[in-house]
């Protein structure tokens, strides 16, 4: 039998190693809802942390959530002025679950063609990644409840058709999580507007199922 050298064998276990599978990598970026707020043992909980598991092995999923962020970038809080996005922008992932619109709905603010050019403007900056990511856009769940100024009349009527316009546009994949929660109240904390730990894994689950059709 031919013996192989130690370099061989060397250059063969490089070659094997350089040629791993590495993780995709899975940022989802959002407001509060992403980040999790009102959900026990949030880290665990939020549903980001709840798509990790359901994903499994081969995926890395990391939560960019960020509580009162707007799309616009003259809204309240502007997600593209927050440390989190600059974060992801560093994480150069393979995969963005973008998730933003719910503060935007504010009667106070809410302004249909500065939102629809500051979505283009972030889709802009992703999409200049050296990763080249896939950009999956959610429709934002409903508002089951007024609270700070958010409607869900601004969201079915204003939001969700501007974030189609935006994503048609650009052919991305739209993610519905408005239908599948409407009706659903008991997926929700007190406040209406936040899901619970349960609406969080229905989120997940759905945006896991649209990952795991990717290539």
């Amino acid at each position: 039998m031919k013996h192989l050298s130690i370099s061989t064998l060397i250059l063969l276990l490089i070659t094997c190693c350089s040629t791993e599978k590495r993780d995709v990598k899975v940022a989802c970026l959002g407001d509060s809802i992403t980040e999790g707020f009102g959900i026990k043992w949030q880290a665990d909980n939020a549903y980001p942390a709840q798509l990790a598991r359901i994903l499994g092995n081969g995926y890395e999923v990391i939560n960019f959530g960020r509580s009162s962020t707007t799309m616009m970038l003259h809204g309240d809080f502007p997600y593209q002025s927050a440390k989190e996005f600059s974060n992801l922008l560093r994480y150069n992932p393979d995969v963005v679950v973008l998730k933003l619109g719910t503060n935007d709905a504010k009667l106070h603010q809410w302004n249909d063609s500065a939102f629809s050019a500051s979505y283009q403007q972030m889709i802009d900056t992703l999409q200049q990644l050296p990763s080249k990511p896939q950009i999956l856009v959610c429709l934002p769940v409903p508002a089951v409840k007024t609270r700070w100024q958010i409607t869900d009349s601004v969201i079915v009527s204003e939001v969700i058709p501007a974030i189609e316009q935006v994503a048609k546009a650009n052919n991305l994949k739209v993610i519905d999580l408005h239908t599948p929660f409407v009706g659903c109240d008991s997926l929700y904390i007190a406040d209406g507007i936040h899901p619970n730990a349960k609406g969080a894994g229905k989120m997940a689950e759905i945006i896991a199922n649209e990952i795991s059709k990717m290539k």
